[in-house]
């Protein structure tokens, strides 16, 4: 299983204290938790793109290959790239520039947003939502497989032998597939034989094991790749105290979403049903979020899973705490959980092969 971290540089006022952390404090924040989770073995370091007040990452490649500069083993990426209002062609060769930078460690999550600033910003039609992103990643695709490329669509003018260059030091950029999860965005990843990455933003855990089921049952190995599961999540694991410190920054991000959205207000007993064994929040000491990980495997059979820790501006300090214990008990406690797991498996499958089959 691999670990990892990501963020969207959260600069709203902390509920808390009422602070507000500077864009360029927050700026060396995310390359201090870069650096760290280095240091401690986490596998992913991801970066997501918002054009909001509250956020103070717009541009993503900038941040991850200043982390890239600073760390030797975790991939950088993005969590997520908007690409229906991105031009694929661009994309493709800021993140074939990061893999050189990085020496081969850049990924790239294609998603549509959960947000709608970016439409308007760059001229992109709302009504054209589901278009754009249908066009966008198959074409990045497409780039992604060859050189020298021949294409036209809707959204922007026709390549004709186009070179489209650099080319990234890996065969190719890994690029993963963003969803919250709906049968038909898992249906979109399998057909596409892309990796997928779920947000797991609400609710029961259990409510993604049908999706990720659908995605396996529908994947196309055309290519010779397997399929490969990613959850994203929001999460705290604090020594002590965890679920209490965390308990205001969520309500407060999530009381501020509802109400932009006209969703029921979040309350106590939510965020208590959400903390719980079962439900969406990854909150707690490392043995109850280790155990919650593995939960989730055992429904979704999942290959990576990386927490956003600084939710309506956790202090950097608790969120470096985070990253500290997610590295050094979280990880080697579901690795070993995992492992036991894997073992048993694989004597029962055993145990079902009669002699000289």
């Amino acid at each position: 299983m691999e670990l990892g971290i990501f963020s969207f540089g959260d600069i709203h006022p902390n509920p808390v204290t009422g602070e507000r952390v500077s864009p360029g404090q927050r700026m060396a924040d995310l390359l201090e938790r870069a650096r760290l989770a280095d240091e401690v073995g986490l596998h992913y370091f991801g970066i997501g793109e918002h054009h909001r007040p509250d956020y103070a990452v717009s541009s993503i490649v900038p941040v991850l290959a200043a982390a890239a500069a600073q760390t030797t083993s975790i991939r950088v990426g993005s969590a997520v790239t908007v690409l229906s209002t991105e031009d694929p062609v661009r994309v493709f060769q800021q993140f074939a520039t990061l893999d050189l930078l990085s020496g081969g460690r850049a990924e790239l999550t294609a998603g549509r947003g959960s947000f709608i600033e970016s439409y308007p910003l760059f001229g992109a039609a709302l009504e054209d939502y589901d278009a754009l992103y249908n066009e966008k990643i198959e074409f990045l695709l497409h780039l992604n497989d060859e050189e020298r490329v021949t294409w036209s669509g809707r959204f922007r003018p026709p390549l004709q032998d186009a070179l489209i260059l650099p080319r990234p030091l890996q065969d190719k950029l890994d690029v993963w597939v963003a969803t919250g999860g709906t049968p038909a965005s898992s249906v979109r990843a399998a057909r596409l034989g892309t990796p997928v990455i779920y947000a797991l933003l609400g609710g029961a855990v259990d409510n993604f094991t049908q999706h990720a089921a659908l995605y396996r049952e529908q994947f196309n190995d055309a290519a010779g790749a397997a399929p490969r599961i990613g959850v994203s999540g929001v999460g705290l694991v604090l020594r002590d105290g965890a679920k209490d410190t965390f308990r205001p920054y969520w309500l407060d991000t999530m009381t501020r979403i509802s109400a932009e959205r006209g969703f029921p207000q979040p309350s106590g007993v939510t965020y208590n049903m959400q903390a719980a064994r079962t439900g969406a929040l990854y909150v707690g000491n490392p043995e109850e979020v280790a155990e919650k990980i593995v939960l989730t495997h055992a429904g979704m059979g999942h290959d990576r899973h990386i927490l956003q820790l600084d939710f309506s501006s956790v202090p950097q300090a608790q969120v470096l705490e985070s990253i500290e214990l997610l590295g050094t008990e979280v990880l080697p406690r579901v690795n070993d959980a995992l492992g036991g797991q894997a073992r048993e498996d694989s004597r029962a499958r055993t145990s079902r092969v009669s002699p000289g089959s």
